[in-house]
């Protein structure tokens, strides 16, 4: 009878192991606590060594098991390959934990197959230890630096330090140590943990994760609710090691979900080289079990393979049931000798009939293929956004894609963060995007440019389209190749006769098309003597600059404009091929004549997004260029900018910076009286339109001049945005918004829809508007705008040679359309064709009731006006009273059906604001035939990629399901614009202005009453270099012109003035700004009072 001292002897303590399982369990938490305390160790140890001599046969061990609720025996190690450390380990189980068996014996006969390098001196973590043999079995082969076993079940644990102990420990209790002097109490520590959160709440990063996580689709998933403790009943801990609760994931219905979520908590704790090591059984599919990990960014390899029989207490049928629900087939087999897998409902029905069912098991080594970015993805992913984990494929066949796309994902991970929003970018394109393709020529073509050598547009044909508008040229040759989307009556005008006579009119645009190989491209123009030519480079002259250096030669002999395009050989690449344009202009400056042309099609991933840049080396075609851009187009989608931008950024970050910068080199100005210039009309218009200003020097703006919001993106958009790149292989029906924005408009302005109307989507409402006036200036008709319309679209309107008519508004009235005025202006108009902006009025933030729009719609219905609607700066209403929606749907189609026939009505919109000012998605929506054919003349749409189009139709489906988790945040925003609205009200009152009050959207106007004819002394600091940070006064004397420019100089604050707003004396101001800004705003507005009325 063994006696040992504390612990009494062993029959004593067998006796109380007898009695149950949990107080067997106890009484090997007394061994722990003495096997713990050093001055009680050895007499522990030697007491567990005493008790394994009672039960050395396989049988007296299964009999103690059943007896004494628990197990001591030896697992021999020397059957594995390779091995070298001790022969066997001695374990101990207890009913309540998982037993070893088939699986763990599996996984580790996989994790051998690895180098012995894999785990020499790492930091490793085994999920799942159940009673810690694997990982203490990692420690003794291969001296890891540290190994931590985690287990989700406290009896686990306790009997995993038991096992350390009688590992580390000899059978007379003394410290084993290994050839690093070590013992297995270094290397090993155990811990109660859910997956790895006890790696990740002490901040603990891993080289190595291993885990055998046995996966059983739970039959109850609401058992995995109960408190876990180690008290809990054994069965139930016994069950946390062979069932999973549904996890969230859309592997739970295969049983993989907290192997799912095993790899995304991994991700966040595993160094960048790391590698994760799982078992995985075979019964959903080997396909299935290796896309868990690919699809979160793994490289995956198959370690091991071997068949188990499936354990007989296992019910397979969920997974039956799953079978019966879907198309997807589980993969079982008959016994251990068969190859022929068969389906779940087979194997219930062969395993009920008596038969042995098997399925695979197999051993997954997996390592991050870009572990920096995939882990910016999962920390953005794990914040709010688990239901895009669903939609996450980061497997790519083509690692080219995956260099493409996972860098991109990341850096829209991180640009979306908490309370994060689109900041404002300039008309000309960002500015870090600009930068990136100077940086991008200067590093990899020796071309010394500079951000503001170039500007960025949204394809290749809005900017040779642009460029010709603002030069207006009689004649132009166009490259045969780039000639598709230019208006039908440029390619068509019979008035190049005329243009040699000097009497063709200068709106009238003739375009030439011609072939693109050089010889044939500068005989034509020789002949022809164009005043703009745009041509591209045909492949077999590209490799040098002979082809190009002859057209500038040609064109500057003839006064003519060159723009080149080099979009067919501008490679996004560390070894972009030879580029003969690009290695002309490393040595020379690009002559004032000549741009050139580029549009970035060529991603590995998404061959319909696009975006382009011109460069010029001329400062005033930058600066021309850059207006003609605001007008015409908006701003591009900074979502294209980003996702281009990110390339160029990979392509230069791991370069070093040039340590001998080029000179500075100055544009060679090309001196010819034949040289066309800027349009008169062009640049007339130009220079008196109010548009944005770019940041000054050594100061930021506060922009309370733009229409754009800057709050904070609500996280259902986020997630639509992430989604919509996170996906792959999208369907065109997930893409199609037709339906949604049929659905939109009904249920927001009941606007009548029928199988002939025509839906025309763009990246920008504004670029929608141009095309409308287009056909306005096709028809011969005269565009009404009510005073206080849209700065910018006026301008557009008078940029495009459209005939403009001011329709007068009154104070009394808010400044909205009455039927008096209008029918007394539409009585002295032809084809009168009249803009409304509504429901929201942009500038004064004013509303149009659903009656006040109806009797508009009467009125312009008797003069056969066609009106457009702009619904763009709508959605945002405040809720006051009398504002309950439109339904202008029977109205207009007894007015369609009774009223003069040109009578139209189109509905112009976009859902930037409505979503806050994160997608740009415009849309416009004909109901008349021919008006139909006019518009479609005018091609060059820039369409919405599909990627927005699916965020889109996502966004819209929530809000018809009236989804809070949409809803909520929209009307938080609207609250915020409102109580802004009163605010700057406030401010803008107690500082001398006349405000008209808003009623929505994100703008309102007043009056500087109190300033107009005061005078203000202002700063100026001298720009000569000779004397730098030298300032001189300059007193203004203010009026409706000057007041903008005074703001701005005193205060860093932009706004609008009456010139942009068309209300005489009425400034705008914006009030979707960030938060800290808006605030700034006000104490601008403050002390632009205090400089002038004190």
């Amino acid at each position: 009878m063994a006696e040992n001292g504390v612990l009494g002897s062993v029959e004593e303590f067998l006796k109380q192991c007898e009695q149950s399982g949990d107080a067997a369990y106890s009484a090997f938490r007394s061994v722990l606590e003495r096997l713990e305390d050093p001055n009680t160790r050895v007499q522990a140890r030697i007491f567990l060594s005493d008790l394994q001599k009672r039960f050395v046969t396989k049988e007296s061990c299964d009999k103690c098991f059943d007896a004494y609720h628990f197990r001591i025996e030896d697992i021999f190690l020397e059957q594995y390959e390779g091995y070298q450390g001790k022969k066997k380990l001695t374990m101990m189980v207890i009913p309540s934990i998982f037993v070893p068996e088939d699986w763990s014996f599996t996984f580790y006969e996989g994790i051998n197959r690895h180098p012995d390098s894999i785990f020499k001196d790492r930091t490793v973590s085994e999920l799942g230890c159940g009673n810690g043999w694997i990982s203490i079995a990692i420690a003794e082969k291969w001296l890891p630096s540290k190994v931590y076993g985690l287990d989700i079940n406290p009896r686990a644990v306790k009997v995993s330090w038991i096992n350390l102990y009688l590992n580390a420990l000899d059978e007379k209790g003394q410290l084993i140590y290994d050839s690093e002097k070590k013992t297995l109490l270094d290397r090993v520590e155990f811990h109660e943990s859910d997956l790895l959160s006890y790696c990740r709440d002490n901040d603990i990063q891993l080289e190595r994760i291993v885990g055998c996580i046995p996966q059983i689709l739970n039959p109850n998933p609401d058992a995995m609710s109960k408190i876990i403790t180690e008290n809990a009943s054994e069965e139930f801990l016994h069950s946390l090691s062979n069932y999973c609760a549904l996890q969230g994931f859309v592997e739970d219905q295969f049983g993989l979900g907290l192997i799912a979520r095993a790899v995304e908590e991994g991700i966040a704790v595993i160094k960048p080289m790391g590698i994760m090591i799982f078992n995985m059984g075979g019964r959903p599919g080997q396909a299935v079990c290796k896309r868990l990990f690919e699809r979160r960014g793994f490289r995956v390899s198959k370690l091991w393979q071997t068949k188990i029989i499936q354990a007989s207490d296992t019910d397979i049928s969920a997974l039956v049931e799953i079978e019966k629900n879907s198309p997807h087939r589980f993969e079982f087999f008959m016994g251990l000798s068969g190859d022929q897998p068969i389906c779940a409902r087979t194997a219930s029905a062969y395993g009920k009939a008596g038969g042995q069912i098997s399925h695979a098991l197999s051993v997954y080594s997996c390592q991050l293929r870009q572990p920096n970015q995939v882990k910016i993805i999962f920390e953005f992913l794990k914040n709010g956004f688990q239901e895009v984990s669903s939609s996450l494929d980061l497997s790519f066949e083509d690692d080219s894609v995956a260099d493409e796309k996972i860098p991109f994902l990341a850096y829209l991970a991180s640009i979306m963060k908490p309370s994060s929003f689109f900041p404002y970018e300039p008309p000309a394109g960002s500015r870090r995007f600009r930068n990136l393709i100077a940086g991008f020529m200067k590093t990899y073509h020796h071309i010394p440019l500079k951000a503001d050598n170039v500007v960025i547009f949204p394809t290749r044909t809005a900017a040779i389209e642009n460029a010709l508008r603002l030069f207006s040229p009689h004649l132009v040759v166009v490259d045969e190749h780039l000639t598709r989307h230019l208006p039908r009556e440029w390619l068509t005008s019979l008035a190049i006769e005329s243009t040699g006579t000097g009497d063709c009119p200068e709106d009238v645009i003739t375009v030439i098309e011609a072939p693109r190989q050089s010889d044939l491209m500068i005989e034509l123009i020789k002949k022809l003597k164009p005043q703009v030519v745009v041509t591209g480079i045909a492949h077999f002259e590209s490799v040098t600059s002979s082809g190009f250096v002859h057209l500038l030669d040609t064109t500057r002999d003839i006064g003519a404009r060159l723009f080149l395009d080099i979009s067919d050989h501008f490679e996004l690449s560390s070894l972009p091929s030879s580029n003969g344009v690009l290695k002309f202009l490393a040595g020379t400056t690009l002559p004032s004549h000549a741009a050139i042309i580029c549009g970035l099609v060529k991603n590995q991933v998404y061959s319909d997004l696009e975006v382009a840049f011109v460069i010029s080396e001329e400062e005033a075609i930058f600066k021309a260029l850059s207006k003609t851009v605001e007008l015409l187009e908006g701003h591009t989608a900074l979502i294209s900018q980003y996702y281009y931008g990110c390339l160029f950024h990979e392509l230069l970050a791991f370069q070093l910076a040039d340590r001998h910068p080029p000179a500075e080199r100055k544009c060679e100005k090309v001196k010819s009286t034949k040289m066309i210039g800027f349009s008169s009309s062009a640049m007339t218009v130009l220079n008196n339109a109010e548009l944005s200003i770019d940041e000054i020097k050594d100061a930021s703006l506060i922009h309370m001049d733009v229409d754009q919001s800057f709050l904070p993106i609500p996280s259902p958009v986020k997630a639509a945005i992430f989604e919509s790149f996170a996906r792959q292989n999208m369907t065109e029906s997930e893409t199609d918004v037709t339906t949604s924005i049929k659905q939109f408009i009904r249920s927001n302005y009941g606007f009548p829809i029928d199988r002939s109307t025509e839906f025309i989507y763009e990246e920008s409402s504004q670029a929608l508007f141009n095309k409308m006036v287009l056909c306005c200036i096709q028809e011969g008709g005269t565009l009404c705008f009510p005073a206080g319309s849209n700065g910018n679209y006026v301008s557009a309107a008078r940029f495009l040679k459209a005939n403009v008519v001011t329709i007068p508004t009154k104070t009394d009235a808010g400044f909205k359309l009455t039927e008096e005025v209008l029918c007394g202006v539409l009585k002295t108009v032809k084809n009168p064709w009249v803009y409304v902006s509504g429901p929201t009025i942009n500038p004064t933030g004013l509303v149009y009731s659903n009656k006040e729009m109806e009797k508009i719609l009467i009125t312009c219905s008797k003069f056969g006006a066609r009106v457009v609607i702009d619904t763009s700066f709508s959605g945002l209403e405040f809720d006051y009273e009398g504002w309950g929606g439109w339904n202008l749907g029977d109205r207009l189609s007894e007015l369609n059906s009774s009223g003069n026939p040109s009578f139209c009505v189109s509905l112009l919109g976009s859902l930037s604001l409505k979503m806050l000012g994160a997608l740009r998605f415009g849309f416009l929506i004909l109901n008349q035939s021919d008006l139909v054919g006019k518009f479609y003349s005018n091609p060059g749409l820039c369409k919405p990629h599909s990627t927005v189009r699916y965020a889109i139709k996502k966004l819209l489906g929530l809000i018809e399901q009236n989804a809070v988790d949409l809803l909520d945040p929209i009307g938080e925003q609207i609250t915020n614009l409102r109580s802004r609205s009163k605010r700057l009200k406030e401010t803008l009152e107690n500082s001398g202005w006349n405000v008209l009050e808003s009623c929505g959207g994100v703008s309102m106007v007043a009056k500087p009453s109190a300033y107009l004819n005061k005078t203000v002394k202002l700063k100026n600091f001298a720009e000569d270099e000779s004397s730098p940070g030298t300032t001189t006064t300059c007193e203004v004397k203010l009026n409706d012109t000057n007041i903008r420019d005074t703001i701005l100089k005193a205060t860093g604050l932009s706004i609008n003035s009456s010139s942009w707003t068309g209300i005489p004396g009425y400034c705008r101001f914006t009030i979707a700004l960030e938060e800290s800004e808006f605030n700034k705003a006000l104490d601008c507005i403050a002390k632009f009072k205090i400089l002038t009325l004190n």
